[in-house]
C-alpha cells in the first residue's frame, strides 16, 4: 500500500511543492518530502 501512495505523492511534489504548497498542502507534502528525501 506505500509503494503506490509514494509514486502518486513523488509526482505531485514536484508540482505542488513549487505552488500550491502553501495552499494547504504544506503538511501532506511537506511530511512525504522529508521521508522521500
Amino acid at each position: 500500500m506505500l509503494q503506490p501512495k509514494r509514486t502518486k505523492f513523488r509526482k505531485q511534489m514536484k508540482g505542488r511543492m513549487k505552488g500550491n504548497a502553501q495552499r494547504g498542502h504544506q503538511l501532506s507534502s511537506g511530511t512525504f518530502g522529508i521521508k522521500s528525501l
